[in-house]
């Protein structure tokens, strides 16, 4: 599948995820196992139902297990795992069903608030299901009963470690390697400026339909919040990104009364720092807010510290979760956050957050929030 997409008057190709790359090598040797035929193209089904091919190289055969590999492609838009060797080695096992395992240079997760639990291999939920069911659709073809017989997949880059140190995944407690991502299967190439510019034109869109409100979240993450505690169409919340103070800037321009920013804590914390643009790469200060905010609202050094050592926002705030002074440090970092995004509005543009950790557990909401996100669904009502 060759696809492109037009930016800034120039034709990109896309590329596809790791996680594609590893449900076609886990197919082609899953093919290879249950047919003793060679496979030099893996076609997979993507999230979305498109068909993608992708050649096969390096396979390695015998009579219970099958290994091979493909080589990622990044498209026009390639990351530091763009030219990566993907493997896949599947086994017949006496279990039945599919079992998905992290081999050399996959990731193992350390921290909580990930998409992953502890312990396991930082292959993520998409790539895992992608993994599954185009192994199911290969087991059925071939008569081979899942009921009765089970394959292990172990998805493996011998480069991971090294390519893991160019990304934050240390940072983020997945360690040992890379992870196995991906929602859509495809790598969308798009610059920052295009990606800014995609943001204003959706915008402009919600401009035309609602000029008084707005919905944004910097992603996934935050519009699955909207859906499911907030009971607002996930279609309606404009995906920011990253791009915190740019997405606010044009959103003044165009003269919209209120705005209701929604996201994990792991992004939206970095505003009480003032940061606008909360990609990892630009700043982190995470922990800094927490452990500060902590200290001023009555935390001991040895409290401070042990915040300083933590890896994700859910780790910090279950540190403090017991403490008399838990409120108080949420109240205070969400009273430096409305501070800053006003300043970023010049007070001209009304702002409401709320701020969510993986789990839920923690959640921040400004006073007007709620107000906000019932009149926001009223104005969907209308649509």
């Amino acid at each position: 599948m060759e696809k492109y997409t037009v930016k800034n008057g120039k034709a990109l190709r896309y590329g596809f995820t790791t996680g594609s790359c590893a449900t076609a090598a886990a197919a082609a040797a899953a093919q290879m196992l249950l047919t003793d035929t060679a496979v030099i193209d893996a076609v997979i089904t993507l999230p979305g139902g498109e068909q993608a091919t992708f050649g096969i190289g390096q396979i390695d055969r015998s009579k219970s297990s099958v290994s091979c590999c493909v080589t990622k492609d990044g498209g026009d838009d390639p990351d530091a795992t763009h030219g990566a060797e993907i493997f896949a080695a599947v086994t017949k096992a006496k279990q039945p069903g599919i079992c998905i395992r992290g081999g050399v240079g996959v990731g193992t997760v350390t921290a909580k608030g990930l998409k992953i639990p502890v312990g396991e291999a930082a292959i993520n939920p998409v790539p895992r299901r992608m993994i599954k069911e185009n192994l199911q659709r290969i087991a059925k073809k071939n008569g081979f009963d899942l009921a009765q017989e089970g394959l292990e997949v172990v998805i493996s880059v011998p480069s991971g470690v090294e390519i893991a140190k160019k990304t934050y995944n240390p940072r983020l407690g997945i360690v040992g390697g890379i992870s196995i991502l991906g929602t859509t299967g495809i790598v969308d190439p798009m610059s920052e400026k295009a990606l800014v510019d995609t943001i204003k034109a959706v915008i402009d869109k919600q401009y035309a339909e609602n000029p008084k409100r707005i919905l944004i979240a910097p992603g996934n993450y935050g519009r699955d919040f909207c859906r499911e505690s907030l009971h607002l169409e996930i279609e309606r919340a404009v995906p920011v990104s990253n791009y915190i103070g740019e997405a606010l800037d044009y959103i003044k321009y165009k003269g919209f009364q209120e705005v209701l920013l929604v996201g994990h804590t792991g992004k939206l914390i970095k505003i009480a720092a003032g940061v606008m643009n909360t990609h990892s790469a630009y700043a982190d200060a995470r922990m800094e807010v927490i452990g500060v905010h902590s200290a001023i609202c009555g935390a001991d050094g040895e409290t401070v510290h042990r915040i300083m050592q933590c890896v994700t926002t859910d780790q910090a705030f279950d540190l403090l979760k017991e403490k008399p002074y838990y409120g108080a440090v949420k109240a205070a970092i969400l009273e430096k956050i409305l501070y800053h995004l006003g300043f970023r509005l010049k007070e001209e543009t009304k702002i409401e957050v709320i701020l969510f950790t993986g789990d839920r557990n923690h959640v921040m909401k400004s006073a007007g929030a709620d107000r906000l996100a019932e009149a926001i669904r009223k104005d969907e009502r209308k649509v």
